[in-house]
């Protein structure tokens, strides 16, 4: 059977770069194989297939070209921005079900998509001789940031890795080694940033790594995103609690993702990540 899809680049800045992913509807009666397959074929990060569901507005679920994972931020964010410009949904709030749980996605008048993510979950502390062995960048030049590194999940498990401004660029990605520790500790991948200084209007920026799900780097990650979100809010309290994003600099593929953070004596009690979406066009797949 012939499978459409919409290639759709979500977190752009004024309609340019983010980070593709391919967006399926209708996909009540495709098994996990097919999406798999159908995921391959799209070749992005990941595929986000919508169905319908008894008590959310949609089950979503999502596909690397190597497996399924749990969440994906960059595709919500595709599938509902495609909803809303197609008027297939109007500005208004929605709840889909994924494997991370029932999350809610606001569709803004503008047509920004705001979407919760689950509570942070702190999966693991790692040392800075550690990460400095996988990402190649001496531990004392790690510890000087007097930042930890910790492993967070806000739907996807990624370890936090803070670097000194003007250290991000430099860093040359070892896939085998990246893939092998995540591998070890049940991780996705590194969320790598540097904090940004004043006239700089992004609070931070990032780069992203999964090599064990087969993305080398990601120009946007939305989950990722937030669990940093979530990492500053606890240990940079003086950022505040709304933060701008930017990242796919090293890729030349520029993304810019917002998030925010609301507390109850410093219990964090909603994460939530947005940004735009403009679609690339539509193309069919055999299935």
């Amino acid at each position: 059977m012939d499978i459409e899809v919409a290639l759709v680049s979500a977190f752009t800045v004024n309609g340019k770069g983010g980070n593709p992913a391919g967006v399926v509807f209708n996909a009540d009666n495709l098994s996990d194989a097919e999406k798999l397959k159908i995921a391959q074929a799209v070749g992005y990060s990941e595929t986000a297939f919508v169905a319908s569901d008894n008590e959310a507005d949609f089950e979503v679920s999502f596909f690397t070209t190597t497996a399924e994972v749990d969440f994906c931020g960059h595709a919500t964010l595709a599938t509902f921005s495609t909803m809303y410009q197609k008027g297939m949904l109007r500005a208004g709030t929605y709840v889909q079900r994924t494997k991370a749980g029932m999350l809610s996605v606001t569709i803004e008048s503008s047509g920004k998509v705001v979407m919760a993510q689950q509570l942070p979950e702190k999966i693991a502390s790692f040392s800075y001789q550690e990460i400095a062995n996988v990402i190649g960048i001496e531990s004392n030049i790690l510890e000087s940031t007097n930042l930890p590194i910790e492993a967070i999940s806000t739907g996807l498990a990624d370890v936090i890795i803070p670097v000194p401004h003007g250290y991000l660029d430099t860093i040359v990605p070892d896939d085998k080694r990246i893939a092998d520790f995540c591998k070890q500790y049940n991780l996705v991948g590194f969320h790598v940033f540097e904090l940004n200084e004043l006239p700089s209007k992004h609070t931070a920026s990032c780069r992203n790594f999964a090599p064990l799900f087969g993305i080398p780097e990601e120009s946007a990650t939305g989950s990722s995103c937030g669990a940093l979100a979530c990492y500053l809010s606890e240990h940079l309290a003086e950022l505040g609690s709304e933060y701008v994003f930017e990242q796919g600099r090293a890729m030349n593929c520029h993304s810019l993702i917002t998030a925010s953070v609301e507390s109850d004596n410093s219990i964090i009690r909603s994460v939530k990540v947005g940004g735009f979406a403009n679609s690339i066009r539509s193309g069919i797949i055999a299935v």
